[in-house]
């Protein structure tokens, strides 16, 4: 619920429908939990994060990098230690066989002893799928610590970002925030893209706003 605080929007002026942003951006992050049922028909608790458009255009930092890539990763590493278990599997079986295959018309080996069969194709493929796999799982985890390393950099100014984001008030009734009290800022109120990018900005990042426009 919003109600008077004393800060007056500069666009209506009045004060009923203005909410500091930061309490604005946290109302619209919300954890939504529901039954769901699965493939086996069980039934199961899911909870998802849902986070609405004023909320994701009020946020004081550029949205971090995904982490999707780390499910292919995770792939390529389940498959490595598949292949690899494998090749270890399939090239013990070879080494039996060949154990056994040459006992046959040794000095005591049974002459009518039936010949083991074929252990299968040779298991070299698997050693090199196993390879190839590591080398993906390597290289994705190189790709995500230079992502998640290259997004520190960008925003090691966001507490700059987050002080000035701090002070703003959005009004619901305009759609416009303002800074209140803020030295070196007019009052004027501003649209989400103008107020996205005086934040970011401060924070020295603020070329990315350009890139990634909020909702006007």
């Amino acid at each position: 619920m919003i109600s008077g605080n004393g800060q007056t929007c500069p666009g209506c002026g009045r004060d009923d429908l203005t909410q500091a942003v930061p309490a604005a951006y946290l109302a619209g992050r919300t954890a939504v939990t529901s039954r769901e049922r699965d493939m086996d028909g069980d039934s199961r608790t899911v909870t998802r994060r849902e986070t609405t458009a004023l909320s994701a255009a009020l946020a004081p930092v550029p949205k971090g990098p995904t982490y999707a890539l780390g499910c292919l990763g995770a792939l390529a590493g389940v498959v490595a230690v598949g292949a690899f278990l494998g090749w270890i599997v399939m090239g013990k079986a070879v080494e039996i066989y060949d154990d056994v295959a040459g006992g046959v018309g040794e000095e005591g080996a049974d002459p009518y002893a039936p010949f083991p069969s074929d252990p299968g194709p040779d298991a070299s493929f698997l050693g090199w799928l196993s390879l190839v796999a590591l080398c993906a799982v390597v290289v994705v985890a190189v790709v995500l610590v230079r992502r998640r390393n290259a997004f520190a950099r960008l925003t090691r100014g966001r507490q700059r970002a987050e002080a000035l984001w701090a002070r703003g008030w959005y009004c619901h009734r305009c759609g416009t925030a303002h800074f209140a009290d803020v030295p070196g800022e007019d009052v004027r109120p501003l649209t989400l893209q103008e107020f996205r990018e005086r934040v970011w900005e401060a924070g020295g990042y603020g070329d990315l706003a350009a890139q990634r426009r909020a909702i006007d």
